[in-house]
């Protein structure tokens, strides 16, 4: 390891738990959209020249806040990001905020020739099916 990158994981390291390394096992859940910070700031790191939004680490915890996948039930989201970060920060708790969820899949579009096609109804009578 290069002295410039052990420097780098010393910089990570808050109370000896790699906040890079939390933040890359949560982005990798699969039902995890990607990490998200909040309006005031209270789930980040601040590390040398840089912050990590959506991570803060303390002595008894580790928080973590996301963007989770449409349409997952949190409880889902909660198990995969505990059992991927619990081995980076043994003995600590690992609380899991939800702070939005990404936008349901598009809707596929109708288009004139793919709509289902309408018919006169018995005993309706329309303009251009009337005899003259």
């Amino acid at each position: 390891m290069t002295v410039a990158a052990a420097t780098r994981l010393e910089a990570a390291l808050i109370d000896g738990v790699d906040a890079d390394a939390v933040a890359s096992a949560t982005r990798g859940c699969p039902d995890v959209e990607d990490l998200c910070g909040d309006p005031l700031g209270d789930i980040v790191t601040y590390l040398p020249g840089r912050r990590l939004p959506g991570v803060r680490i303390d002595r008894e915890a580790v928080l973590v806040q996301v963007r989770s996948r449409w349409n997952v039930p949190a409880a889902t989201v909660a198990h995969e990001i505990r059992g991927a970060v619990a081995g980076l920060a043994p003995g600590r708790r690992i609380d899991v905020t939800i702070a939005d969820v990404s936008d349901p899949p598009a809707l596929p579009t109708a288009t004139a020739d793919s709509g289902p096609e309408t018919k006169p109804q018995r005993g309706v009578s329309r303009a251009h099916d009337a005899a003259p």
